[in-house]
């Protein structure tokens, strides 16, 4: 997580921020479970935050069972947090913006096989 030259949101606190990025990176599979998290002074100097916020976000993301911290060693990403997240999103998709977009595309009186590339 190197970026000396971030910009923050205003809307959301930088620590949240920190988290979405994180969870983005899980994702993506920039960060594979198993994987060390950077250290929370490296995270700290390389965005220039206080190591507070750092910590607030790895304790968020570890009370949402993504991570666990190992005396010693440092933050992990555990086993099965890459399909957590995928599930999350993928109910949150359905639940929230699929209505919406399934609305546009009926108003729009567009078929929905088209759209997929089906005829």
């Amino acid at each position: 997580m190197t970026s000396n030259s971030h910009t923050w949101s205003e809307g959301l606190p930088i620590y949240r921020q920190l988290v979405d990025q994180i969870i983005a990176r899980i994702l993506s599979g920039t960060y594979s479970e198993g994987e060390l998290l950077p250290s929370v002074r490296q995270v700290a100097e390389d965005y220039s935050v206080n190591p507070i916020t750092v910590t607030k976000a790895y304790n968020e993301l570890s009370q949402y069972g993504l991570t666990e911290k190992r005396r010693g060693i440092g933050t992990i990403i555990k086993a099965g947090a890459r399909s957590a997240l995928l599930k999350i999103q993928q109910e949150e998709f359905l639940k929230h913006e699929w209505p919406q977009i399934l609305e546009r595309i009926q108003r729009l009186e567009l078929d929905p096989a088209e759209l997929l590339g089906q005829r």
